[in-house]
């Protein structure tokens, strides 16, 4: 587990909610390496040894799960508007965090740890972790699109560039857009095409890395099985047998991991089933 801030590693283990871990720090009942400890310290819960009132806090078992995220949920732990966010759907929410934010109006595929080292490799750039997802767009039909998305597109001043599209001709002037990034910048689908001229009307995220979203239904939560987990670390290079990442002058690009490519070339055709529509909005 990577260091994070103390309070917030009470929280993540059950102790208290944040506010309330600062109030134990600043009351003096919690000590790290047997020092009492001060608001706003770092700590790694997995080497140091924290108590609250003398009692070590528990250690987390180690999970992984994927969560289809409904339409309007928010990826956070509150939210001050009072709507659901995705830990209302998790029994046990203790120790975990989400492995890159999807937008309220974005659904789909979510992955939900307590490893937070894994967190920080899965969403930094320099691991390039592919991510797909399927949007519903208007504003130019599908032949202009597949111009569009061979161009060279920016963002913030930096080129998207996806590894993979397909257009498919939609409905009532609709396209459906099928694009695989090796990033994750916020929003970074939706601004994409609006830098086409392409407005998304619904968006979905279909993979995550090496796992799928599969047919897992809309608000349901599911264990990653053994063989998926190894797939994640295996990516990280923390699998058993990940060998050590490559130093170079340019960044900490993972040994073998190829450097960016130019934007694909478009394809248009019929999808695999699973890419057929979209993810429907969830009723009630």
């Amino acid at each position: 587990m990577s260091e994070m801030r103390l309070q917030r590693a009470l929280a993540r283990a059950g102790i208290a909610s944040r506010r309330a871990a600062e109030e134990l720090i600043e009351a003096g009942k919690v000590r790290v390496d047997g020092k009492v400890a001060t608001l706003g310290m770092k700590v790694d819960p997995d080497i140091q040894k924290v108590t609250v009132g003398g009692k070590a806090i528990p250690r987390l078992e180690q999970r992984w799960l994927a969560f289809h995220k409904p339409m309007g949920v928010v990826t956070t732990a509150d939210d001050e508007e009072g709507r659901r966010t995705v830990f209302d759907f998790v029994r046990d929410v203790r120790g975990l965090t989400y492995v890159g934010r999807l937008d309220v109006n974005t659904t789909g595929l979510l992955l939900l740890t307590t490893d937070g080292e894994a967190v920080h490799r899965l969403t930094h750039p320099s691991y390039r972790i592919p991510r797909s997802y399927t949007a519903l767009v208007h504003g130019l039909d599908p032949a202009a699109i597949e111009k569009a998305v061979q161009g060279r597109v920016l963002v913030d001043g930096k080129a998207v560039v996806p590894t993979a599209v397909r257009v498919r001709p939609g409905r009532d002037g609709r396209s459906i857009l099928d694009v695989t990034l090796n990033e994750g910048r916020n929003r970074i689908v939706r601004r994409w095409c609006e830098a086409m001229g392409i407005k998304v009307e619904r968006l979905s995220r279909l993979s995550f890395g090496p796992i799928r979203l599969g047919d897992l239904p809309v608000g349901q939560v599911r264990p990653l099985t053994p063989a998926e987990e190894a797939k994640l670390y295996a990516v990280i290079d923390l699998g058993p047998d990940a060998k050590p990442r490559a130093k170079s002058g340019a960044g900490p690009r993972a040994k073998g991991r190829p450097a960016p490519k130019p934007a694909p070339k478009a394809v248009s055709g019929s999808a695999p089933r699973r890419e057929r529509g979209h993810t429907p909005r969830r009723r009630g």
